[in-house]
């Protein structure tokens, strides 16, 4: 079983930077995409930017410019480096990774979430 621990959420003011990551553990035999969503209070989940195996990144509009999505995959590892923040980027966000097995089954998996808050 394939399980992803992020870290790096918190409390930031506007205009700050955070960076969020989130470690896969478990048996991969293979990493394919792997990006990062958000739910805001109230809102739906929202695809915020993915990374493919090959590092070819998209971002949502809101994000793009501020945002940069990275990846290692010695360390099995995503990065979300969040600069020049707003409040409206409040939400908790949570990151996923496609992954296939040694029989080349593919099955996705999520973190459990880490919230970020920008407020003065």
């Amino acid at each position: 079983q394939v399980q992803l621990v992020e870290s790096g959420g918190g409390l930031v003011q506007p205009g700050g930077s955070l960076r969020l990551s989130c470690a896969a553990s478990g048996t991969i035999f293979r990493l394919a995409a792997m990006g990062w969503y958000r739910q805001a209070p109230g809102k739906q989940r929202e695809w915020v930017a993915s990374i493919t195996s090959t590092g070819s990144t998209n971002y949502v509009d809101s994000v793009k410019g501020r945002f940069t999505i990275s990846r290692d995959n010695a360390k099995k590892t995503v990065y979300l480096q969040m600069n020049s923040l707003k409040p409206e980027d409040t939400a908790v966000y949570y990151c996923t990774v496609r992954y296939s097995d040694l029989r080349y089954r593919e099955y996705d998996a999520w973190g459990q979430g880490t919230q970020i808050t920008v407020s003065s």
